[in-house]
C-alpha cells in the first residue's frame, strides 16, 4: 500500500478493499444452506418426510416407546428429587443423567463445565403476631440475604404496586413492605418478585414479602430467583401465599395494625462446580452442524421439579431414543444440551454460549421445552420469514395427532442468547393453563405429569428435530 493511502494494484480505498475480502471470506465459509433453493422445493422435500414422521408419531404415541419418556421422568424424580443450582442434588441429578444416556447408546455422552451459584434456604417461618397469631407460609426467594439472628420484628406496609410504594415512600422506613399486586400475566407480574426488596429497601423497608406469581392458590407460596439492585442495601426477602397477601391488605384497609415477625437463614455460598450434560447422534454427512434440543436440569428446592423442568429433559432425550430407534440419522448431528443453573438467570446456558459460539454459523436450530410437557399444541419459533415459511412445512407433518401450529417468538432463557444472535429458535407450545398454578412450588411433582401428553410432545419433538437436521439445506438466517 502507498503512502497516498489506496491500494497499489487495484487504485482502490482500503476501506473497500476491506469489505471486498471480508464479503468473499463470508461467501466462501458461507455454511452449506445459507443459499437456499426456491420455497416450493423445498417443501416438495418435506413432504417426502411424512412416511418417516408417521413412523416416529406411532413409535412414541402407539408403539414399543409409549409412554416410556413419563417412566423415564418418574424414575428420575423420585429417586433424586429436587435439585437447586449448586447442591448436592444437582450433583446426583448430573451423574444420574449422564449414565442413563450413555446406557440408553446414544454418542458422545459428556459433561461440559461450568460455575453456578449456590444459594441455600435455611430454616425460615413469617409468624404475624398483631392483630392476632399467625404462622404462614413462606418461600424465601433466591440470592435473598437472611435475617439477623432472632429475626425481624417489625409493623407491616401493605402495597399493590411500586407507584403506591413511591406514594408512601415515608411510611416504610423501618417496615417490612408486603406486595400485594394483582397478577396479570408472568411476564409482567414477576417484575415484583425479581426486583420488590430493591425497590423496598430503597424507601428504607427492612424486609420484603411479595404475593406469590400465580394465578390460583391453595396456600401455596412460590419461590424463584430475584436480583439485588447495585447500591442499594440487600434486605431479606419472601414469596407469601396469594391468600396471606389478601388477608393482609383487607386488614390495613380497615386501618389494623399489623406486626410480624420473620426469621430466615438463607446464604449465598461461594459459586459451584457443575455441567451442562450433552448427547447426540452423529450427522451423517455434516456432524459439524446442529440442531440443538433441550431442557434444565437443574430445579428449585421444593417439590420434584418434575414440570419445570424435568418434563423438557425427558422430551429431549425421548426424541433422541425414538430415532435411533427407527435406525435414522440426520445429516446433521442431533445435540440434546440438558442446561444447568437456569432457576438462576440461565447461567449454565449462558457459558455453553461462550464456549460455542465461534461455531456460530453452524447451528441450524435451536429448541427448548420449558413451559410444561401438557398436551402440546405446536411450536412458537423465531427466525426469518423464509425459515418461518419452512418450519410451517414441517409442522405440517404433524398433521396425524393435529399439532401443526406455528406461532410467533421462541422463548426460554436457554435460547435466547443464540436466538438474538440470529440463530432460528422454537419453543414448545402446550396448553399450559395451569403451569403457574404449580411452578416454583411444593407441587411441582410427577402428579402435575400426564403420560399420553408426555408421548405427544415426544413426538414433536422428535419429528420437527430430525426433518429440520436431514434437510439438504440449513435454514435461513
Amino acid at each position: 500500500m502507498t503512502g497516498n493511502g489506496r491500494c497499489s494494484v487495484s487504485g482502490l480505498t482500503p476501506c473497500l478493499t476491506l469489505l471486498i475480502l471480508i464479503s468473499a471470506i463470508q461467501g466462501h465459509c458461507k455454511p452449506h444452506g445459507f443459499e437456499h433453493k426456491p420455497l416450493e422445493e423445498i417443501s416438495k422435500e418435506i413432504l417426502n418426510y411424512a412416511d418417516i414422521a408417521q413412523e416416529i408419531i406411532d413409535l412414541a404415541v402407539f408403539g414399543k416407546a409409549q409412554n416410556r419418556s413419563y417412566e423415564r421422568l418418574a424414575t428420575f424424580t423420585d429417586t433424586i428429587g429436587n435439585r437447586v443450582s449448586g447442591s448436592k442434588n444437582l450433583d446426583l441429578a448430573i451423574q444420574y443423567m449422564y449414565n442413563a444416556l450413555k446406557l440408553d447408546g446414544l454418542e458422545n455422552v459428556h459433561l461440559e463445565p461450568v460455575k453456578v451459584p449456590h444459594w441455600v434456604r435455611g430454616e425460615e417461618s413469617a409468624v404475624m403476631l398483631l392483630p392476632r397469631n399467625h404462622t404462614m407460609s413462606i418461600l424465601g426467594l433466591g440470592s435473598s440475604v437472611g435475617t439477623p439472628k432472632g429475626g425481624i420484628e417489625a409493623e407491616v406496609l401493605v402495597v399493590e404496586s411500586f407507584e403506591e410504594l413511591k406514594r408512601r415512600a415515608k411510611e416504610a422506613k423501618g417496615k417490612i413492605v408486603v406486595y400485594n399486586q394483582p397478577f396479570v400475566s408472568y411476564g409482567e407480574t414477576v417484575e415484583y418478585r425479581a426486583s420488590g426488596a430493591s425497590e423496598a429497601a430503597r424507601v428504607g423497608a427492612v424486609a420484603s414479602l411479595i404475593r406469590s406469581v400465580t394465578p390460583f392458590s391453595i396456600n401455596s407460596p412460590h419461590t424463584g430467583w430475584q436480583w439485588y439492585q447495585s447500591g442499594v442495601p440487600q434486605i431479606p426477602t419472601a414469596c407469601i401465599t396469594v391468600e396471606d397477601a389478601e388477608m393482609m391488605a383487607r386488614m390495613a384497609y380497615r386501618g389494623t395494625r399489623i406486626v410480624l415477625r420473620l426469621t430466615m437463614g438463607a446464604q449465598t455460598l461461594p459459586d459451584a462446580d457443575s455441567f451442562n450434560t450433552v448427547a447426540e447422534i452423529t450427522g451423517s454427512e455434516h456432524p459439524e452442524q446442529v440442531v440443538l434440543l433441550s431442557g434444565h436440569l437443574d430445579s428449585w428446592d421444593v417439590g420434584q421439579g418434575a414440570m419445570d423442568d424435568g418434563g423438557g429433559v425427558a422430551i429431549s432425550w425421548e426424541a433422541l431414543s425414538l430415532i435411533r430407534d427407527l435406525g435414522l440419522r440426520p445429516k446433521r448431528t442431533l445435540r440434546t444440551v440438558l442446561w444447568s443453573a437456569e432457576e438462576a438467570g440461565g447461567v449454565g446456558a449462558a457459558q455453553y454460549f461462550q464456549q460455542h459460539k465461534g461455531n456460530i454459523s453452524n447451528f441450524d436450530l435451536v429448541m427448548e421445552s420449558d413451559m410444561g410437557t401438557f398436551a402440546p399444541m405446536g411450536l412458537q419459533f423465531t427466525g426469518s420469514d423464509k425459515a418461518r415459511a419452512i418450519m410451517k412445512e414441517v409442522m405440517k407433518l404433524l398433521a396425524p395427532i393435529n399439532m401443526t401450529s406455528l406461532e410467533e417468538h421462541g422463548e426460554g432463557t436457554d435460547i435466547n442468547m443464540w436466538m438474538e444472535a440470529g440463530v432460528p429458535g422454537a419453543s414448545l407450545h402446550t396448553a399450559d393453563s395451569k403451569y403457574f398454578w404449580f411452578h416454583h412450588t411444593q407441587g411441582d411433582t410427577m402428579t402435575v405429569q400426564n403420560p399420553t401428553e408426555m408421548n405427544l410432545c415426544s413426538a414433536v419433538w422428535a419429528v420437527v428435530a430430525y426433518v429440520v437436521a436431514d434437510l439438504d439445506e440449513m435454514l435461513p438466517r
